[in-house]
């Protein structure tokens, strides 16, 4: 998130995102949407976020990937953007399905290049109205949060204060039955009322699907905007819930809320509450029958209001005292513990397969192919194991037990390519993540990440202020903004008028000299936009890119002395800069690259 946060100040967009959620929290209603969605800078963010992503390689049917956008000069890309946003007509969505592990296959819809272009345009404009409006503990694809939040939300009701019952419900298929004319109007009732707007909103979902024609309900995953989307349809039902005892309006008024919440006890209220990520949740209660009446009110809301159906199979009610409860790949259950009941978590038994399957088909590809990088994708997998499930209180017992079981076919598939043994010299990343000196295989150099030494840690609520949408949010955050100075120097950039320049230079660039804080690469000093040059380490003559390795951010006379080839230009140069033996070194590099003499200091 604040790789993305520092996009939106290269092309000085954080104002207007505040600005609309600011707005958004005081109940406007926003009808210009459509001027902020094609301003240029927004554009050239959408296009700088696609590119970002690992999927701007993946072509949609028109065979496009975000290399046949990089080559464009500026004004030719807005032009065409605008042009067709005018009178837009989506192109067909290329369907993929994916394994579930299950056996089922779930299908993806992926988009033109061009059409998740637009998409990303109307989410950045979108999704700060939509964030203001939103629950409070919902988690799924929302900035800033992520499953530890939904776990730990669900761990906090659990044991201190006593909900342990959960109301489990399984959405039939939800991205696939979302009510396209419902989703509209939910759209309207949050303040988006620019009809434009909607109406391109509603011609994305209904794109037409190769080989199956125009759909009539539903959200492509894939698709960009679907997140957003999706959140926003249930939102209602967050907001439904929430009213009925979180957000309950008494016509008393309390001096707190824990007085407030036990008035309200007294009462024939359902008390409960809901912990959702994307269409995964949960109700917590108290007692089975204000669980019982959660489920059939919950289901009847989703099927009258929200036109959902329910999966009978996965739906029901679990005694966490008895049974447990799955939630995005966590096993919940309530032990006791001194006088109270506590909440302790471990991997779920489907995911402790997949874990298997998934360890043994990498320790076999590091066999057949005993190379850097299979052991390299082996670690990351474990890292990644560690990264999602150390939340749970058990971690280290469920890990140890998969180490156990997997030992052998380990042991019997690395014995011959590898040493087992203490890891006493390993590198810094290895000693950072694993503590004890179990012993490992050290295959190619590497040692293999141990899944036994997955330990469990602390894990703590979201802090509901934390947004990227607000400059006390973004300090909650963490979130380092830029320098005053280059942030100043980042938007004279951005308006410099450079004909003929491809959007990867001028996008690269605006990369370039904020890693470098404005700082001349060769001087190792602030440099103003006006004295900025970029140079092309190899320059485009020779075979060179726009690509960001290839760009350098120096003073303009130091890139005239690079490329300078007479004699008196270059020495009075050097007369006007006294330079070190190491920036005339420098120099002589790019000069070399360049195919130039050396300069003689």
């Amino acid at each position: 998130m604040s790789t993305t946060m520092r996009y939106w100040e290269y092309y000085n967009m954080q104002e207007t995102f505040d600005k609309l959620f600011e707005e958004s929290q005081e109940n406007s209603s926003f009808y210009g949407l459509y001027e902020l969605i094609t301003s240029e800078n927004n554009i050239l963010l959408a296009y700088r976020t696609i590119k970002s992503n690992k999927g701007s390689k993946t072509a949609g049917v028109d065979s496009y990937t975000i290399d046949d956008f990089k080559l464009k000069d500026k004004e030719t890309f807005l032009l065409l953007v605008r042009q067709n946003l005018s009178n837009y007509k989506p192109n067909a969505v290329k369907r993929v399905l994916i394994p579930k592990p299950n056996g089922d296959q779930r299908p993806l819809g992926i988009p033109t290049m061009f059409d998740r272009l637009i998409q990303q345009m109307i989410k950045q404009i979108l999704e700060p109205i939509c964030e203001a409006k939103f629950y409070e503990h919902s988690y799924g694809f929302r900035p800033m949060r992520g499953t530890r939040h939904a776990v730990s939300r669900v761990m906090f009701l659990i044991s201190r204060n006593s909900f342990h019952y959960a109301v489990d419900i399984d959405i039939k298929g939800f991205f696939d039955n979302v009510n396209h004319t419902l989703l509209l109007k939910q759209l309207w009732n949050i303040g988006v009322k620019d009809k434009r707007v909607l109406k391109i909103i509603y011609l994305l979902l209904k794109a037409p699907i190769k080989g199956i024609g125009i759909p009539t309900k539903g959200v492509p995953q894939g698709g960009v905007l679907s997140p957003v989307l999706s959140n926003l349809v249930l939102n209602d039902l967050d907001q439904w819930i929430a009213k009925q005892w979180h957000y309950f309006e008494t016509a008393n008024t309390y001096a707190n809320d824990a007085n407030q919440k036990r008035a309200m006890k007294t009462t024939k209220l359902k008390e409960g509450f809901i912990v959702r990520y994307a269409d995964d949740f949960k109700i917590l209660a108290k007692d089975f029958r204000t669980a019982q009446k959660w489920f059939f009110a919950t289901k009847s809301y989703l099927k009258e209001r929200l036109k959902l159906d329910i999966s009978p199979e996965k739906s029901k009610i679990i005694n966490l005292r008895k049974n447990k409860s799955e939630f995005l790949g966590y096993s919940l259950y309530v032990v006791p513990k001194k006088k109270k009941w506590v909440c302790n978590s471990k991997i779920s038994n489907k995911k402790k397969k997949q874990i298997k399957t998934e360890v043994k088909k990498r320790i076999k590809a590091i066999q057949r192919n005993t190379t850097r990088k299979n052991v390299q994708l082996y670690n990351a997998y474990v890292l990644g194991l560690r990264n999602y499930f150390r939340y749970a209180t058990h971690v280290n017992i469920d890990m140890k037990e998969l180490a156990f079981n997997l030992s052998l076919v380990i042991f019997n598939r690395l014995k011959s390519i590898g040493k087992y043994e203490i890891p006493t010299k390993a590198p810094p990343v290895y000693k950072k993540f694993f503590k004890n000196n179990y012993r490992t295989f050290k295959v190619c150099g590497i040692y293999l990440f141990p899944l036994a030494d997955i330990q469990t840690v602390t894990i703590w609520n979201y802090t509901q202020s934390q947004t990227p949408y607000t400059l006390k949010g973004r300090s909650i955050a963490q979130h380092k903004e830029l320098d005053r100075g280059v942030l100043v120097e980042l938007s004279r950039l951005l308006t410099a008028n450079i004909p003929n320049r491809s959007l990867e230079y001028l996008d690269n660039r605006l990369s370039r000299y904020s890693m470098t804080k404005g700082n001349c690469e060769v001087f190792k000093e602030f440099i103003v936009a006006s004295e900025v040059h970029c140079h092309h380490y190899i320059p485009r003559e020779l075979g060179g890119t726009d690509k960001y390795e290839n760009l350098r951010i120096i003073h303009k006379d130091i890139h005239r002395l690079i490329h300078a080839t007479d004699n008196q230009t270059i020495e009075n140069y050097l007369k006007k800069y006294l330079l070190t033996v190491e920036q005339v070194k420098q120099i002589n590099q790019y000069r070399n690259a360049c195919n130039l003499k050396e300069i003689k200091h």
